[in-house]
């Protein structure tokens, strides 16, 4: 088998390319900067320019599946330029692919497995979200998620099967929100945000590219969140972090006018209430390797935790 990547160098793509080595997967992936065009067994790079619709078709050689990760990070101040460069990031870089393979005389792609977001869904602090909820958060990043969707679907047309992974907050060490929500705790300035109650679903950067793989090598099509088990309140998640660090929590919460001075229309990422369920995932056959936030947060932090059973995270209305 050999997958093309797109965002390979990223958080989550490089942890697939490292999963796709340990399994003896041969991996292509696509980079804007010539510089880091790596070529090695079972790892090849290629040049692409998706803001021109540049792209080299020779990365689809021996192809037959696609994960797709481009995208500018959704986490930056959302100026008028910036709403642009995340919006554009995502749909060119699939009309880009798009264009290419249907430039093509022939191919060998079944699926290609497109990275979505959670943002999609309603801000909410009591629904359930599945994924075959319609409505559509009325939010900047709900209006980004609905278009991102709608151009990966375009892919059908191509005789090319679709997936959509729809994901939460990344738990890694490595980058993502986990640093930048530790950094604060770290230096005695951590505090839950806002109320603390909203609804983060959140999942290991290790099982969300165990799904990505699962949904390729089980031949599935459709949407699927990229959410663990267990969704955690803001606070809950806050006090977790906490403890794995050994760090105390004694500031109050902090409200939400100051969250909106400093980070401007960005700062509704950090108050949106969104509990999403990972049952349709599991139904597939897929297991989570971590479901519990404590163990979890433990193991990224290489530190032991005394925590309780899985079933204390969850929710008596979780049905």
């Amino acid at each position: 088998m050999k997958i093309l990547i797109t965002g390979a160098t990223g958080l989550v793509g490089t942890e697939i390319a490292k999963l796709c080595r340990d399994q003896e997967i041969s991996v292509n992936y696509l980079t804007t900067q010539r510089d880091k065009i790596i070529s090695k067994e079972g790892y090849t790079g290629y040049y692409w320019n998706p803001a021109k619709n540049e792209i080299d078709s020779d990365c689809f050689k021996g192809v037959s599946a696609i994960i797709n990760l481009a995208g500018a990070s959704i986490a930056q101040r959302w100026t008028k330029n910036n709403k642009k460069k995340i919006l554009s990031s995502r749909l060119d870089s699939l009309r880009t692919l798009a264009t290419a393979l249907g430039n093509l005389d022939d191919h060998d792609i079944d699926v290609i497995v497109s990275a979505s977001a959670i943002g999609i869904y309603p801000d909410s602090p009591s629904n359930y979200f599945r994924e075959d909820e319609q409505r559509v958060d009325d939010s900047f990043l709900g209006e980004v998620t609905r278009l991102w969707e709608e151009e990966v679907d375009k892919f059908e047309k191509l005789n090319i099967g679709v997936a959509k992974v729809r994901i939460g907050l990344v738990m890694s060490s490595e980058g993502g929100a986990l640093p930048k929500m530790a950094k604060p705790i770290q230096y005695y300035l951590g505090a839950a945000i806002g109320s603390g109650k909203q609804w983060q679903s959140w999942i290991h950067v290790q099982d969300l590219a165990n799904i990505f793989l699962h949904i390729i090598e089980s031949g599935l099509t459709g949407v699927y969140n990229g959410v663990g088990p267990n969704p955690v309140s803001n606070d809950k998640l806050t006090k977790e972090i906490a403890k794995v660090l050994d760090k105390p929590l004694f500031l109050p919460n902090i409200p939400r006018v100051a969250m909106q001075l400093i980070l401007g229309e960005m700062s509704y990422l950090l108050f949106a209430s969104q509990r999403v369920s990972s049952k349709k995932i599991e139904a597939t056959g897929y297991s989570f390797i971590h479901s519990n936030i404590c163990r979890a947060l433990g193991e990224i932090y290489n530190e032991k935790q005394n925590c309780g059973p899985d079933s204390a995270y969850q929710e008596k209305f979780v049905s």
